[in-house]
């Protein structure tokens, strides 16, 4: 698939639900639509309360006056990054995730003029970036340590523009690959740490000497 192909393969194979049910959350994946078509991402300020300096989607939380996930996504891109919604061709949305303080939270999928402007609302938005939706697809998954009280974790990631892409915003990445380019990427859900590849590729040195 050459990446020209990639905006046209997502409108042929993206729809929106028939089974209406609202999330708590929703989140915008904005494609651009061009050669190269690039996925627009946030790192989000590092004095949020939740999910501080995580890159992510824009989204937020459901208001009590929107009136679909849809109306949630386009509000909180807006608010977060200046994307004026008429400048959004929806195609279509994916499953609904669930994130790791439980809220369900729904990705809704849509193309973006590739000259878009942009400006991060600073109390929530640290850097706006664009990552290269082909490299997002071809990037390795790579360990990303999450300590906690007892043990470190290791979470695939994808390292793309500086940046460490993993946890929901990477699923949701994988789900956009498979149900929108029928792309499947290998992403398991734990990795080995860095230092057990190390002294993997050690070992494989010394059987070949």
């Amino acid at each position: 698939m050459d990446d020209r192909s990639l905006t046209h393969v997502l409108q042929q194979h993206l729809r929106f639900s028939t089974r209406k049910r609202e999330a708590e959350a929703a989140v915008l994946i904005a494609i651009t639509d061009e050669t190269d078509p690039k996925v627009l991402l946030t790192r989000r300020s590092v004095y949020l309360s939740n999910h501080a300096g995580e890159v992510s989607f824009p989204g937020g939380k459901r208001d009590p006056q929107d009136t679909s996930n849809i109306v949630v996504a386009l509000r909180e891109a807006q608010e977060e990054t200046a994307l004026n919604p008429f400048d959004v061709q929806l195609l279509g949305d994916l499953p609904m995730q669930k994130a790791r303080n439980g809220m369900l939270v729904k990705p809704i999928v849509g193309l973006i003029p590739p000259q878009v402007e942009l400006i991060a609302q600073p109390s929530e938005i640290d850097r706006i970036f664009f990552a290269s939706l082909r490299h997002l697809m071809d990037a390795p998954p790579t360990p990303h340590e999450v300590r906690y009280a007892q043990q470190s974790l290791y979470f695939p990631s994808m390292r793309v523009e500086d940046e460490i892409v993993w946890g929901l915003t990477a699923r949701m990445l994988i789900s956009l690959f498979q149900y929108g380019l029928n792309y499947q990427k290998e992403w398991p859900f734990l990795l080995n740490s860095p230092l057990f590849y190390a002294q993997q590729a050690l070992l494989k040195t010394k059987g070949r000497n």
